[in-house]
């Protein structure tokens, strides 16, 4: 396996390897705003919603066979294709597009410690996401290869080890703050005003103002090479398994088996700069084939697979 290097031993072979990260930053633009602070100024202060509110979904009277709920407006617009490896079209616009695309994302907010207890890491990714309940599987998807890892990453591989923290409403500037780009050797806990909690199968911590955190133990990983750049390693992907499981009393049902979302408050990752609120709920049963069948729902709805269906 190809060595992988964390911040410290990359600017010891690099000196511009963290450099590089920063400028990464600049060329992508997430930050679509000359002045951001002038136009946060300018907006509405942020709402309080109700605990919880349910809603009627768009059409209750949605029958089978309908199709969409918006009268065929969709069918009406047109679409373009794109080629993400079209020559001349920088991984960057492929980044942007499939940030602003795939939404909304669960953001981890991943703890690690270094393999000799004296370094620590806090920081979000908004590749994370749960694959699988038994066991409990997770995914965590990290910029760059492992010989420009991230101390996050390094940290991840050198120990096995770290922690998936739910980011709620109530620290969501905190948590942003984790990812600025700090000299080597800064804490990102102490930078943040983040309180370290001690876990039970795993050394690093977990984040104290966390509703729902997660102790988890390194699978294995996955480097992935660039299409557009051959050579070029981009990202690397860390499979983990959950070994613990943190839940705020008021949050957790009786039986530990539901967190209420009204309590958890999750934020979520959009495109850009942007990220959204649970604030708004509806419900759907799952249909049963054979009770809609013999509520005449299914009448000449019911035909064998096509080419095209």
């Amino acid at each position: 396996m190809t060595n992988n290097f964390g911040d410290d031993e990359q600017r010891k072979l690099d000196p511009s390897a963290h450099e590089r990260r920063t400028d990464s930053e600049k060329t992508i633009q997430r930050n679509p705003h000359p002045d951001f602070g002038k136009v946060q100024a300018s907006r509405p202060v942020w709402p309080e919603y109700p605990e919880r509110e349910f809603t009627k979904t768009k059409d209750p009277d949605w029958k089978p066979g309908q199709g969409g709920n918006d009268g065929g407006e969709s069918l009406r617009k047109d679409h373009v294709e794109i080629d993400p490896y079209q020559e001349g079209r920088s991984a960057a616009l492929n980044y942007k597009l499939l940030i602003s695309a795939i939404i909304p994302r669960f953001v981890g907010f991943v703890s690690t410690r270094s393999k000799d207890g004296e370094s620590t890491n806090l920081a979000p990714f908004s590749y994370t996401t749960v694959v699988n309940h038994d066991p409990p599987i997770f995914v965590v998807g990290y910029s760059g290869g492992y010989d420009n890892a991230k101390d996050s990453l390094k940290n991840l591989m050198d120990t096995k080890e770290c922690v998936i923290n739910v980011i709620s409403e109530h620290f969501i500037e905190a948590a942003n703050y984790t990812s600025i780009n700090a000299p080597f050797g800064v804490s990102e806990w102490s930078v943040s005003g983040l309180h370290p909690a001690a876990c039970s199968t795993v050394k690093a911590s977990r984040v104290k103002e966390a509703i729902f955190s997660i102790e988890g133990k390194l699978i294995e990983t996955k480097e992935f090479e660039s299409r557009a750049t051959p050579g070029k390693k981009t990202s690397v992907l860390a499979i983990i398994e959950g070994t613990r499981f943190w839940a705020r009393e008021d949050a957790i049902n009786s039986e530990r088996s539901a967190l209420d979302p009204a309590v958890l408050r999750p934020i979520s990752r959009l495109g850009g700069i942007s990220y959204g609120r649970t604030t708004g709920f509806f419900e759907l049963t799952r249909p049963d084939f054979e009770a809609a069948q013999k509520a005449g729902d299914l009448d000449n709805l019911v035909k064998p697979k096509v080419e095209g269906q």
